[in-house]
């Protein structure tokens, strides 16, 4: 099958979203698949307000248009809200192409706790934009019951995995400080919830990974604490091995792969109950969840890093991806109605 991924999200970007699309990418293309991305790499773009990590593109409508009907292909999926997901989205629909779609970041939690956009206003947009969709795929029953609670009638689950031959149990000293070693990894922003970390008391020492538009600020708050930028997976593995436990402050994340990445290296996560780490752990003992940030970190402190990489295991790319393209809706074939794929 000619499959066509529309995301506003790419390289150089680093986060869940881009790992996600590459690694689901590199699976359809094993299975068999041929896949072709149009992302912002081809068009002219402007940093994102607020946000200049992210690139925005600039007029894209005609190129988007050229691209689509180039390749020809058999399926569509749009992966991301932006200026390349509404041209391929008016594409689509002008056309009479059906087509899937994502849900892969709680955008409109985002953009309250950023701007102060009502919850309500970005919920409508999204409505819109998901409505003809034939499938919207969201990453756990906790939010595909959230979208649904919001008008949403055509959700269904798009699991997630992680590459267990990179992010494995190893020796590693790539983190020499004070022990016990509490480590986050992501996006440095005001929706990851990172000063709860950073604020708590906790023994030995902390140390953070990634970047973003509050680092400045971070790091001038937080003196003390460990930085090192953003690492490619190889150097992201090795941290992970030599940290004692993950801390994961979010509460807006719908899935959050560095808990599969932690716990692939035999680290155990420290978070709230939430989406994300409620779906991700279940009720497995890899990791320690309370409403207490440091209670949780001291209880992950107590749980073998065998116990975190056997839950890991359970969660594959390849099962995901054909997860994935169990709900894509080919172009040839008759459109079904969308609730029957939830």
């Amino acid at each position: 099958m000619k499959i066509m991924i529309i995301t506003d999200a790419w390289d150089p970007q680093v986060n869940g979203v881009v790992r996600t699309l590459k690694q689901t990418r590199a699976e359809l293309i094993g299975m068999g698949h041929e896949v072709e991305m149009i992302t912002p790499n081809a068009f002219t773009t402007i940093p994102c307000p607020t946000y200049p990590d992210i690139s925005l593109s600039i007029l894209p409508g005609k190129l988007v248009s050229k691209l689509i009907k180039a390749f020809a292909p058999d399926a569509m999926h749009i992966a991301t809200e932006g200026p390349l997901g509404l041209s391929a989205r008016a594409y689509a629909i002008k056309n009479k192409l059906p087509f899937t779609t994502a849900y892969h970041t709680r955008f409109p939690e985002y953009v309250k706790a950023r701007i102060g956009v009502p919850l309500s206003w970005t919920y409508t947009f999204l409505r819109w934009f998901h409505g003809p969709s034939n499938a919207v795929m969201a990453p756990t029953i906790v939010v595909k019951n959230d979208l649904e609670a919001y008008g949403f009638t055509n959700v269904v689950l798009w699991s997630r995995g992680v590459d267990l031959s990179i992010f494995k149990v190893q020796e590693s000293k790539a983190l020499n400080t004070a022990h016990p070693i509490f480590l986050y990894v992501g996006r440095v922003a005001i929706e990851k919830n990172i000063n709860a970390f950073l604020e708590i008391d906790l023994p030995g020492s902390k140390w953070v990974v990634g970047d973003g538009p509050a680092m400045a600020g971070i790091k001038e708050k937080y003196p003390n604490i460990h930085y090192l930028g953003v690492l490619q997976q190889e150097e992201l593995a090795k941290v992970y091995a030599a940290a004692d436990v993950f801390v994961f402050p979010s509460k807006t994340d719908t899935f959050g792969l560095v808990l599969l990445e932690a716990m692939a290296c035999g680290t155990p996560v420290a978070a709230y109950p939430v989406t994300g780490p409620i779906d991700v752990l279940g009720d497995s003992l890899a990791g320690a969840m309370h409403h207490d940030l440091r209670t949780a970190c001291m209880q992950a402190l107590k749980i073998p890093r065998e116990v975190a990489r056997a839950h890991a295991e359970k969660f594959s790319w390849r099962a995901a991806s054909e997860q994935f393209a169990h709900h894509l809706q080919p172009v040839a074939s008759p459109q079904v109605h969308v609730t029957a794929l939830a």
